[in-house]
């Protein structure tokens, strides 16, 4: 590794102080000079290392409440100078500016003020200036200075101070100016979408200061990351590393059960449902969310949105399914889970993942609020003569509520709050009616009595005909073909009800 270079010379400024003393002294044990501001000055000190405060540099005091401390020449030309430079050495001479090979930098918590709901006042007084100010020039100047931006970067700074006396090689310091321009990077996206929330500009400006290799991407032969911090809203508890796969489908679980707030149990596969059933007993949640498609179970998702005890993880465990996730387990029940030492087992954390979605095409970026209508009686409208009755009408809710996740064209029945078959990613809306009634016979159920929910309208009356001659009685649909009354019709004619939500729930 070429451009060795030892640090002689620190200029620490952090917001954080955690794990400050242990830097601070061994800066101290290799006689680096330790230029400091305010708070991180008192800090260093209190643990008896000499400081030099900037304001004895700079010749000025911290002005403006702390607003400026370290935008002076004194601090940036010493950071940003070319060691190798003859006019550069020269200038500093002449001003006497010392060089300043090390910047330690922690910068105000802006989303983390953010998100705590404080005033306007309180988030713009946590846009920090200088901090971002030396993180870039230290970061542009890596040749000769090493930058760390964040407490992320400590651990590597450790070891450069502790095992290597302070020495770094040139590609070490690149790797952190390019640490450095992330953190920038992703600061900056979060202060622009803070103001954008009013302004609206007519820009896409996102950014991760995380990202994870992910072991490929949908198959082998593609590369996969995930950017963002999974620990935000999962804890894994045991098993393999989560693939792209499994994010998706967990991702695909969440969205899902979030939309019940009664007790609920859903298997999916491939993002999809092909079983969800809900009501107060979890044991029996799971025995009919199984049986409703018990081969495509088989290595897929389980979520459930209460406590996953002894007696459920038993059941669980009499098959094979790859992630199980729940918003907490007992001892018991994590005891037989994790008796597949590949099983991937989730404690679900949060499910607050922001209102907007984003995804690739062509050359650029689709982004779209997120669909968080959830139907209830409240909107809907009945169209026919007759009405659903008490429980029809809870059916019908719950039925929805899994054609909303489901991939479209989609058809999902249902019955007793228990989804019976569904009709996925169909090319006809017919198909997918014509696939849920097969699949529902195949596993033996009576479609009498049952509902059906359309994501989208029927554009002719064809699918109330078939779905009347399997048995199903209540129908859950958005509406706004222009041959909604030839369906509403054929429903009056032969003892059907139907609802309209004015709600489409498509989702490619």
């Amino acid at each position: 590794m070429g451009g060795r270079k030892k640090v002689s010379s620190a200029l620490v400024s952090v917001y954080h102080k955690d794990r400050l003393d242990g830097i601070a002294r061994r800066l101290h044990e290799l006689g680096i000079t330790i230029f400091a501001t305010g708070g991180t000055q008192d800090f260093i000190e209190g643990i008896g290392i000499p400081v030099t405060p900037v304001e004895n540099l700079t010749d000025y005091p911290s002005i403006l409440g702390g607003r400026v401390k370290t935008l002076h020449p004194k601090i940036f030309g010493g950071i940003l100078s070319r060691r190798e430079n003859p006019s550069d050495v020269t200038e500093l001479l002449e001003f006497k500016i010392p060089e300043i090979d090390l910047v330690i930098v922690d910068l105000y918590p802006f989303e983390a003020t953010l998100a705590s709901g404080a005033s306007d006042a309180e988030v713009i007084e946590k846009i920090d200036i200088g901090g971002i100010s030396l993180i870039r020039a230290a970061a542009k100047n890596f040749k000769d200075v090493l930058i760390i931006p964040s407490v992320s970067q400590y651990a590597f700074l450790e070891t450069v101070l502790f095992e290597n006396d302070a020495y770094t090689s040139l590609e070490e310091r690149k790797r952190m100016a390019a640490h450095a321009f992330s953190i920038s990077s992703s600061y900056d996206s979060a202060i622009f979408n803070y103001f954008n929330e009013e302004v609206a500009l007519n820009v896409f400006n996102v950014g991760y200061k995380e990202r994870t290799q992910l072991r490929y991407g949908e198959n082998p032969h593609q590369k996969g990351f995930f950017y963002g911090k999974l620990s935000e809203c999962l804890s894994q508890i045991h098993g393999k590393e989560l693939s792209y796969n499994n994010i998706l489908d967990v991702d695909a679980a969440i969205n899902l059960i979030s939309d019940f707030k009664e007790p609920c149990i859903s298997i999916l596969k491939h993002n999809n449902a092909c079983g969800v059933a809900s009501g107060d007993s979890l044991l029996e949640n799971w025995n009919k969310a199984l049986a409703a498609d018990p081969v495509s179970a088989f290595g897929g998702v389980v979520i459930s949105n209460q406590e996953l005890t002894i007696e459920l993880a038993a059941e669980l465990n009499k098959i094979f399914f790859e992630i199980c996730i729940a918003p907490s387990y007992t001892d018991e029940a994590l005891g037989i889970l994790k008796q597949k030492k590949n099983r991937i087992i989730l404690k679900l954390l949060s499910t607050s993942f922001g209102q907007r979605q984003f995804r690739t095409a062509l050359n650029g970026v689709l982004a779209q609020d997120k669909d968080l209508m959830i139907d209830s009686e409240e909107n809907l409208k009945t169209v026919t003569k007759s009405s659903p009755s008490i429980v029809e009408m809870k059916d019908l809710l719950f039925a929805m509520k899994i054609a909303k996740h489901t991939k479209s064209n989609t058809i999902v029945l249902a019955k007793d709050s228990c989804m019976l078959a569904s009709g996925t990613g169909q090319t006809s809306r017919v198909d997918a009616l014509n696939q849920a009634i097969e699949k529902a016979k195949k596993f033996g159920f009576d479609l009498k009595g049952a509902v059906m929910a359309s994501d989208a309208f029927f554009p002719f009356p064809d699918c109330v005909e078939i779905a009347h001659s399997a048995g199903i009685r209540a129908v859950i649909q958005p509406g706004g073909s222009v041959k909604d009354q030839e369906s509403v019709d054929y429903c009056d004619r032969n003892g059907m009800t139907m609802v309209m939500t004015g709600i489409r729930h498509f989702r490619h």
